[in-house]
C-alpha cells in the first residue's frame, strides 16, 4: 500500500497530462505531492529524508517549468532524483558502518559484508543509470513518449532491476532445513 500511496502523484501526473498539457499535469504533481506529504505527516508525524527532498524538487523544478513555460525543468527532475539517490548510495559505500541497501533490508536478510557492498553499489549504478537513461529520452524523444517512460519506463525497469537482484542475492539467502519427525 505505500508503494501504491507513493505512486498516486506520478499517475495523476500521467493522466492529467493525457487529457491537458505538461504545465497542468506539472500543477497537479506538485500538488498532490504537498497533500501526500501532508498526509504522511499526519499519519506518521515523520517524513523520509528523501520524501522532502522530493518535495522540494517538485516544487522548486515544477515551478519553474510553470513559471517560464518551459517544460525542460520538470522533465530534469527526475534525472537529479535518481543521480541524488546514486550518489547516495555510492556515498554508504566509504561512509558510515552500514551501506544504504543493509540499512534498509539489514533485518530482513543476513547478508556478509563484501555481498551488501556489491548490492549496494548495484542500486548506486542502477540509479545513476536511470538518470542517464532520462538524458537520453529527454533529448531524442517527444513530450508524449518521455511522459510514458517517466509513468512506465521507469517503474518497469526497477521491476527486472529488482528480479535481476533477486537472482544475485539467491545463492546467498540460507536454505530453511525442515526437521523429519
Amino acid at each position: 500500500m505505500k508503494q501504491l500511496f507513493e505512486f498516486i502523484p506520478i499517475i495523476l501526473f500521467f493522466i492529467t497530462y493525457k487529457f491537458y498539457d505538461i504545465y497542468i499535469a506539472t500543477a497537479v504533481v506538485i500538488a498532490a505531492t504537498i497533500i501526500q506529504v501532508g498526509i504522511t505527516w499526519i499519519k506518521y508525524r515523520k517524513v523520509e529524508t528523501m520524501q522532502w527532498i522530493t518535495l522540494g524538487l517538485i516544487v522548486v523544478m515544477g515551478g519553474a517549468t510553470l513559471y517560464l513555460q518551459d517544460e525542460q525543468f520538470i522533465k530534469w527532475k527526475l534525472t537529479i532524483i535518481e543521480w541524488l539517490f546514486g550518489v547516495s548510495f555510492l556515498g554508504s559505500q566509504f561512509f558510515g558502518k552500514k551501506t544504504f541497501v543493509e540499512r534498509m533490508m539489514g533485518s530482513a536478510l543476513e547478508l556478509p559484508d563484501f555481498v551488501w557492498k556489491r548490492l549496494n553499489l548495484m542500486w548506486a549504478l542502477f540509479f545513476i543509470s536511470v538518470g542517464f537513461i532520462n538524458v537520453y529520452v529527454m533529448f531524442n524523444y517527444n513530450t508524449d513518449d518521455w511522459v510514458t517512460f517517466k509513468t512506465f519506463g521507469v517503474p518497469a525497469l526497477m521491476v527486472v532491476f529488482i528480479l535481476l537482484q533477486m537472482v544475485f542475492l539467491y545463492k546467498y539467502i540460507p536454505e530453511t532445513e525442515t526437521e523429519e519427525k
